[in-house]
């Protein structure tokens, strides 16, 4: 329970923040195709939202309940309960939001030539919308490609429903009339085998063209399906999703490995507790009232009627049959000129420090620093940390060939990375095969650090080489997020990052570290002192300031020292792109706290923290959120920018965020998601303008290089 004087509940928060993916999806500014992405990834986020946080307020809850032996008027009930009924009046008001944005968008495709052929109340796209040329196609398509995965399933008195349904599938509940009886089946739309979007073709001499839903396809053959199969006289079909409880309970057996616990924590959450269970608001209530029963629903709020088509976040791959101006215009990746300049990157970054951001620059300096590391016969080790990687992982190919090349190789797995723990444990059986040293770091903390070090034997020397980043090693999430990455040979702080390897390794060992700030060890001490040098320097009436940049902003400890600050008169600019617990600009309390979030094409990322330090500005990239978690549960890494001109650089970066007028928000009281206003000041959209900084920079680089060579 917290205090709303002072804090907003960063569940609220968080839907606020989905607010404002979905006022991207309704801003007619953004490219069409972008839009509907938008509802995609409204659509994805919202899942992810029910499945972890609303899931942990009903344990809350019944935990509550249990405790208190019944009692329903205990502050921590009455709270839980109030919280809970909040969220669901939000959802229910941005879901209306929602159907609003997808009607216009889908509507506007015909005026480029693409028409989305569905009907959000009702489907009668066979009926009414399809020529003969075009059905007859649709049928050859359903006989070759879908019907070999359409397998009912018949509900009986002894049938577990609730076993039935996958947490990630989405099903039609088809209701068969037997003169005065019902026979119930359930129906999975194959979304993993065939593609959601089927697209019809093309008709001679003209430009429309037709997509038509999977959704829509198979409920027009359901028919068939049962046909010969059980006799009926009405049938019935409506679509539904159950949203399960992402958390898993993993036992205590000494004597089970982690990877086998954690593979037997996924097969637990296949059958979870359902959490929310979306459905057609067009079902009938005898429909309904066969699922509550069936599903052992009790609670009115876990039921949420809503659109025809679930799993909209499915349309993060809907097609573009339009022109390119439908998509947002290509920003070509750059390169880092000093990494590129030599072939080796080891002699660049001995050199000095290089900083890359992401998605601006190519992930392939990344993967080629490993690659090379890989084959490099001084290098001897090579470290690395994963939370998260893609499937299919150059980088982890490179680890395999390094293996063969004799080299010694640890790679520290995270295996509970929420939603990739599958990936990850997947990874971590093929690397054990492949003779890499795989090791599952601490049982009580997340490792989520950023971390890669490369050990080379240089003049009868062992040198270090650390990447040190905000962002996951991850191919794909790379092109979307942003995030900083260091490349240095600083001596002290590449030893400092062997020690977080060592930590991780022996965490009964201490270590001291005077350069990296590291969860849990140094964390909260570090950030609590760096913000009492501003007061102190306020106090004594110095300029102060502090700049933070993160994705969520929820520890209370870390908000009241910003509070304090603030009353001491520290001017504090936030960014914040997620959850925010913290409230700007109260008087007496927050005035001199200014705080933004961006939401825009690429997905902000970046923890950055900036502390003028009297002049002699202090900055760290991070691989750290402000949450509790991030601060004392798991292990993290902030790093300081010593270089000048690498520090610069992002302290101009961060300027230009601050700056934004076109898709910056401003966080206050209300959670209102009011757009900076841009009053006569010119047009600022931070992430194009960084993007064209950032090639200037590289020209200027370029420009040093040829010079210093002449």
């Amino acid at each position: 329970m917290i205090d709303k004087e002072l804090f907003f509940d960063k569940e609220l928060s968080w839907l606020s923040f989905n607010e404002r993916v979905l006022q991207e999806a309704g801003d007619e500014n953004v490219p069409l195709i972008e839009r509907i992405r938008f509802l995609a990834i409204y659509s994805a986020n919202l899942d992810e939202f029910f499945r972890v946080r609303v899931a942990k307020l009903r344990r809350k809850l019944l935990l509550e309940r249990a405790t208190n032996e019944g009692d329903k008027n205990s502050p921590q009930y009455l709270y839980l309960s109030q919280l809970l009924s909040e969220i669901n009046h939000s959802v229910s008001q941005l879901t209306d939001t929602f159907r609003s944005y997808a009607q216009q968008a889908f509507a506007q495709l015909k005026q480029h030539n693409i028409e989305l052929l569905f009907n959000d109340e009702h489907s009668h796209v066979f009926n009414r919308d399809l020529s003969a040329e075009e059905k007859s196609f649709i049928t050859t398509y359903y006989n070759n490609h879908i019907v070999r995965y359409i397998t009912p399933i018949f509900i009986t008195s002894n049938t577990q429903l609730v076993n039935c349904l996958d947490d990630d599938g989405i099903y039609f509940l088809v209701a068969l009339k037997q003169s005065d009886e019902m026979q119930y089946a359930l129906i999975e739309i194959p979304r993993s085998e065939v593609d959601r979007f089927i697209i019809l073709p093309k008709e001679k001499n003209k430009q429309l063209r037709r997509i038509v839903m999977l959704d829509d396809v198979v409920h027009y053959f359901i028919g068939e399906v049962f046909e010969d199969i059980i006799e009926y006289t009405e049938l019935e079909a409506y679509s539904l999703k159950l949203t399960r409880d992402a958390e898993y309970d993993l036992n205590d057996e000494l004597d089970q490995s982690l990877l086998d616990k954690m593979s037997k924590g996924l097969k637990q959450r296949l059958t979870a507790e359902p959490v929310r269970l979306g459905y057609d608001k067009n079902m009938p209530d005898h429909m309904l009232k066969f699922l509550r029963k069936a599903l052992k629903i009790k609670d009115i709020n876990d039921l949420i009627p809503g659109v025809r088509y679930r799993h909209y976040k499915d349309f993060i791959g809907f097609p573009n049959l339009g022109g390119p101006e439908l998509e947002n215009p290509e920003l070509p990746a750059l390169d880092a000129t000093r990494l590129v300049h030599k072939s080796l990157s080891f002699k660049a970054i001995r050199d000095q420090d290089i900083l890359v951001y992401y998605p601006y620059y190519k992930f392939r300096h990344f993967t080629e620093f490993v690659r090379q590391a890989s084959y490099d016969p001084l290098v001897k080790t090579i470290k690395i940390n994963i939370y998260r990687v893609a499937k299919k992982s150059e980088i982890i190919h490179s680890l395999m060939e390094a293996v063969k090349n004799g080299k010694h190789v640890t790679v520290v797995v995270e295996l509970r990375a929420r939603f990739d723990e599958q990936t990850n444990i997947t990874w971590a059986h093929r690397m054990k095969d492949a003779g890499i040293k795989v090791e599952f770091g601490i049982d009580t903390l997340k490792i989520h650090s950023k971390l890669c070090l490369v050990t080379r034997l240089e003049n009868d020397k062992l040198v270090r080489y650390a990447h040190i980043g905000t962002g996951n090693f991850h191919e794909k999430n790379a092109r979307i997020y942003t995030d900083f990455s260091l490349f240095t040979h600083h001596r002290e702080i590449t030893q400092e990052v062997d020690n977080v390897f060592s930590f991780i390794a022996h965490s009964y060992k201490r270590f001291r570290f005077n350069h990296l700030i590291v969860s849990p060890l140094t964390s909260r001490r570090r950030l609590y002192q760096l913000i009492d040098n501003e007061i102190e320097f306020a106090n004594n009436n110095k300029k102060a300031r502090i700049t933070l940049k993160v994705n969520n902003l929820v520890d209370t400890g870390l908000i009241n020292k910003l509070y304090a600050a603030s009353n001491a008169g520290v001017k504090i600019d936030i960014i914040v792109r997620g959850m925010c617990s913290l409230i700007p600009g109260k008087k007496g309390m927050s005035e001199n706290i200014h705080a933004i979030s961006i939401v825009d094409r690429f997905l902000e990322h970046p923890r950055v923290m900036i502390f003028h330090n009297n002049g002699a500005k202090s900055l760290y990239i991070s691989s750290a959120d402000w949450m509790e978690r991030n601060i004392d549960q798991r292990v993290e890494v902030a790093c300081p920018i010593y270089d000048p001109v690498l520090k610069k650089r992002i302290i101009d970066i961060i300027n230009i965020q601050l700056k934004d007028n076109q898709k910056a928000r401003l966080i206050n009281e209300h959670q209102d998601n009011c757009y900076v206003k841009q009053g006569r000041k010119k047009p600022i959209r931070s992430q194009i303008l960084i993007y064209h900084y950032l090639a200037e920079q590289e020209n200027n680089d370029k420009m040093k290089l040829i010079q210093s060579e002449n």
